[in-house]
């Protein structure tokens, strides 16, 4: 019998869907050397992107599974007229090392942390702007160091697989490298050849299903603890449901929230304009 699909994983999926009939973009974001960086941590180079100067900064901390810089190629474009923008490539991904430590998303939390003091050693604040795996990180990020996050934007975050329908955990299908490579063969390409290290796509799969096996990934007190004004954001047909996004919104001490109408787990790629504006008019 197989292990149930988690929240996630139906996640990744749609936004594998919605990734593959993404146009091509001009820019090569996620592999771009003119704007490419690294940093070192105790056993891993981490991989960012820097757009934009001027304004606040704003990292950019990008989903699971199919997930990479690449799928904020819009919103970069147009954020970074007026910002700085630092995308982060999470560990094990594209350019990132996979390094030594397990991996989980309060280690990804602590990567992003690296590289932001990293960047800003005069101890700026930045704004974070998460989507779905990033948005669990950002969450975690903002709780266990305040002292970096100015305002947070966390996108169809949830804080655990209980976010989903009960139809949706029974599911006996799992989201394999098997899988991925029959479903979005173009896509499983196209993130493979993004990689450092092509040949570690199936292990990293592997070790990020055995990662959502957990039930919870952000606890209702970590929520609580977050002191940034945070916007919760996610559009009205997304797989996680929407009373969860509101319990999320209510554990928040300063928190807005917005809906995005007839828009899925991608809401940048089904009302860009419509986003980015909530998005940045938040920010300002």
């Amino acid at each position: 019998m197989r292990k149930p699909l988690t929240l996630l994983l139906i996640l990744a999926l749609w936004t594998a869907a919605s990734l593959a009939q993404a146009p091509e973009q001009t820019i090569p974001y996620g592999t771009n050397d003119q704007a490419g960086h690294y940093v070192e941590t105790p056993d891993a180079k981490l991989y960012y992107e820097r757009y934009g100067e001027g304004g606040q900064p704003v990292v950019f901390l990008h989903g699971g599974e199919y997930g990479y810089i690449d799928e904020f190629a819009e919103v970069i474009r147009q954020v970074s007229k007026q910002r700085t923008v630092i995308a982060i490539a999470t560990r094990g991904y594209g350019r990132s090392e996979r390094g030594t430590r397990p991996l989980s998303h309060r280690q990804f939390a602590e990567d992003a942390a690296l590289v932001i003091k990293d960047i800003f050693k005069s101890g700026e604040k930045v704004d974070v702007m998460g989507f779905s795996e990033g948005a669990i990180t950002s969450y975690i990020l903002a709780s266990s160091h305040p002292e970096l996050v100015r305002r947070l934007v966390a996108i169809g975050g949830p804080l655990g697989a209980y976010g989903a329908s009960m139809d949706d955990l029974e599911s006996d299908e799992e989201l394999t490298p098997e899988l991925m490579q029959q479903q979005v063969p173009d896509l499983v390409a196209r993130r493979k050849k993004q990689m450092t290290h092509p040949e570690q796509w199936d292990q990293l799969i592997r070790d990020l299903n055995a990662m959502y096996d957990r039930m919870v990934y952000v606890k209702q007190a970590e929520i609580r603890a977050i002191q940034a004004p945070t916007l919760i954001m996610a559009g009205d047909k997304d797989e996680t449901r929407l009373d969860h996004f509101v319990e999320i919104y209510k554990l928040l001490p300063n928190a807005q929230m917005a809906i995005i109408p007839g828009c899925g787990h991608v809401i940048f790629r089904c009302k860009p304009d419509l986003s980015i504006k909530i998005m940045s008019d938040f920010l300002k």
